[in-house]
């Protein structure tokens, strides 16, 4: 039995990357390999006995009251992933080690339960990977988030979940009983139309074609699912995530949404290096179209502000996307709880 605070790594040999991590602004020093390239890493796992696991949110910027993240890090390696400036509070870097040293809060299941038996708790929608990834790779092993989805079909709780993963599939059961009971749905984040552009800036998930193929699935036991078409990268796939709409839509999707790339200082450097190095190219055009949309800055720090952009451009580009979801009958009607559906049971008691 661990005692509180005490980490166990595991160190395995998984795929193999380079180490490549943003200067951290809380060190005075960092390492840096002059003239070779740097040693591979490989996946490290960190176990944690978290003090807490559900995180209340006050930013206007997501549309979400409560979020669970059963992982810090993610094996996706997304490059522009806004999760990872995140590693750097505990200490790690926001590029490889973000993608390779992963937090596992290993008593989550445990701390949600004791949340759920609080008075407190109202039973308000739960965000499943308001951070990172529920279904990353790893969770095939800890299935922690199949955990926690099984205490929120025991206390009929509300659940969204955000995922690029077809391990989601796992659980169809779960959620398909957690649909007939409370409110539930699974958006998948699709990026990319283009297998090989997905594969450049998400080297670890799987992709679009096996995505479309999740929604397909969940669709077909009646989950409600819907697509993150996000984010839109100027220059690269604003005219993909049109098509991303379709193919979502005629898989089973009802409902989507979007978003601007949004990059810390952090996130800016693992994506400047990714794209150059996978899609040099289209780099320029890229890094010029975040400017326009954006006032002459590549990010937005304003509350409010950050996941959207300003101008022509992008108002062309959000009326497109409103006008395609409204074509296809996507987002009709509200997409909220009807009622409360939460019940506070004894914790050795079970509906099921």
């Amino acid at each position: 039995m661990l005692r509180p605070g005490v980490v166990v790594v595991h160190s395995r040999a998984y795929a193999m990357h380079r180490v490549n991590n943003p200067r951290n602004p809380w060190h005075q020093y960092a390492v840096a390999y002059d003239d070779v390239l740097p040693p591979p890493a490989s996946l490290e796992l960190f176990e944690e006995r978290a003090k807490s696991i559900v995180t209340a949110n006050d930013s206007p910027d997501v549309p979400f009251g409560y979020s669970i993240n059963p992982y810090r890090g993610c094996t996706h390696g997304c490059a522009y992933c806004y999760a990872r400036r995140s590693h750097q509070y505990l200490d790690l870097g926001a590029g490889s080690d973000f993608e390779r040293k992963i937090i596992v809060k290993i008593n989550a299941p445990s701390l949600l339960a004791r949340t759920f038996a609080k008075p407190s708790w109202a039973g308000d929608v739960l965000v499943f990977s308001g951070n990172t990834d529920c279904y990353q790779g790893i969770e095939g092993h800890y299935g922690l988030t199949r955990e926690c989805l099984t205490l929120c079909l025991t206390h009929r709780n509300p659940v969204v979940i955000i995922t690029k993963s077809s391990l989601v599939e796992r659980d169809l059961d779960l959620l398909a009983a957690l649909a007939r009971v409370a409110y539930v749905r699974v958006y998948v984040s699709l990026a990319f139309d283009s297998d090989q552009d997905a594969r450049a800036l998400e080297p670890w998930a799987p992709s679009p074609t096996r995505r479309i193929q999740t929604i397909a699935r969940l669709a077909e036991r009646k989950i409600p699912v819907g697509v993150a078409a996000a984010p839109m990268i100027p220059g690269l796939n604003d005219a993909q995530i049109l098509k991303v709409l379709a193919r979502a839509h005629e898989a089973g999707a009802t409902r989507a949404f979007t978003t601007l790339l949004r990059m810390t200082q952090e996130v800016r450097e693992v994506f400047d290096e990714r794209l150059l190095r996978e899609l040099p190219l289209r780099a320029q055009r890229v890094q010029n179209g975040l400017v326009e949309l954006r006032k002459s800055r590549t990010s937005a720090h304003t509350f409010g502000e950050r996941m959207t952009g300003e101008g022509p451009r992008w108002d062309a580009f959000a009326q497109l996307f409103r006008l395609t979801c409204d074509r296809l009958g996507l987002n009709e009607g509200e997409d909220e709880p009807r009622a409360k559906t939460f019940v506070r049971v004894p914790e050795q008691g079970t509906l099921f």
